[in-house]
């Protein structure tokens, strides 16, 4: 079978694969997954379970991260295992898949730059931290996210539909740059993503800065902004990865060209770096990392350990 791997978790050059190697790259990407997803979901549960949460706007922002990298994660290995079994699939369904890559995919950038407004507020002006920051306000920037994101490609699936109608009857290697052709949709894409990821680096920068001159208030403590400071570096990390699947294009191009013995390995590894180890970051830096949230967590695993062992006396 000939594959290799594109940053949505498709195809994008043909190259040639053992079947050991095959099955090999299949079951690393989806037990990562499997774990990565088990891990998420034990967060929300965790949320779900604990009302606490319900009242606070970065919880809330933190689940809602969670859960979109959940989505994003598991359209990604279904787009990466599809390109092994059937390799092309129906345009529709593959423009359906892609629409929750895309979605989710801008949405990160955006939960990141909120959540670092939001710190910034609770450190900078803690007494109008309740009114700027309350649950009703967070939820309508939550759905103006999505609306951002929706709106960012809805209009390119229209254009294509209308420009070329035939494409209901055929399949396609369902990558985005296959679908995506028209140099109007290309520089579109271009733009739109230019400015989701300037805007968001100008936040971060702003709210840094912001906190940092804060800690030497006397109105802040310095351990609230010192860990202020850290999440939002955190955040900048994170957005650097979303960053490196742009490039993604450019880079694949030279490794095909300089190391066309390792190409397929070095874009799997690749693949593994940029498009699913960054959906490991968010539970590990933004909910273990959280004290309240970690008590919350262990004693949420020890009462199911607890239970399991019960279950195993009788």
């Amino acid at each position: 079978m000939n594959s290799s791997f594109g940053q949505n978790g498709s195809t994008v050059v043909r190259y040639t694969d053992s079947f050991g190697v095959i099955i090999a790259k299949n079951a690393t990407v989806v037990l990562l997954g499997m774990s990565i997803n088990y891990l998420n979901g034990t967060l929300i549960h965790t949320f779900r379970k604990h009302q606490v949460f319900y009242h606070n706007p970065r919880y809330i922002l933190f689940i809602h991260l969670v859960v979109n990298d959940m989505i994003q994660l598991t359209t990604a290995i279904t787009l990466f295992v599809c390109t092994y079994v059937f390799f092309t699939i129906n345009t529709y369904l593959c423009c359906f898949i892609l629409s929750f890559v895309v979605f989710t995919s801008l949405n990160t950038p955006l939960n990141l730059a909120v959540m670092a407004v939001e710190c910034y507020i609770a450190v900078c002006f803690p007494l109008q931290h309740p009114q700027l920051c309350n649950i009703k306000k967070i939820y309508i920037v939550i759905g103006c996210m999505w609306a951002l994101s929706i709106l960012s490609f809805l209009p390119d699936i229209f254009f294509l539909v209308a420009t070329e109608p035939v494409l209901s009857l055929s399949t396609v290697f369902c990558e985005l740059t296959h679908l995506l052709r028209n140099p109007i949709m290309i520089k579109k894409k271009e733009v739109t993503n230019s400015m989701y990821l300037v805007g968001v680096w100008l936040v971060l920068t702003y709210t840094y800065v912001q906190i940092f001159l804060a800690a030497r208030s006397v109105k802040t403590t310095n351990s609230d902004a010192k860990k202020a400071r850290n999440t939002i570096l955190l955040h900048s990390f994170q957005l650097l990865l979303c960053m490196s699947t742009y490039v993604f294009t450019a880079v694949q191009k030279h490794i095909f060209i300089l190391f066309p013995s390792i190409y397929s390995y070095f874009i799997f590894v690749w693949y593994i770096l940029l498009q699913i180890l960054p959906r490991f970051l968010s539970p590990i830096v933004y909910g273990l990392r959280d004290n309240m949230f970690r008590k919350h967590l262990k004693k949420h695993l020890s009462c199911t350990t607890t239970h399991k062992v019960s279950a195993c006396r009788r």
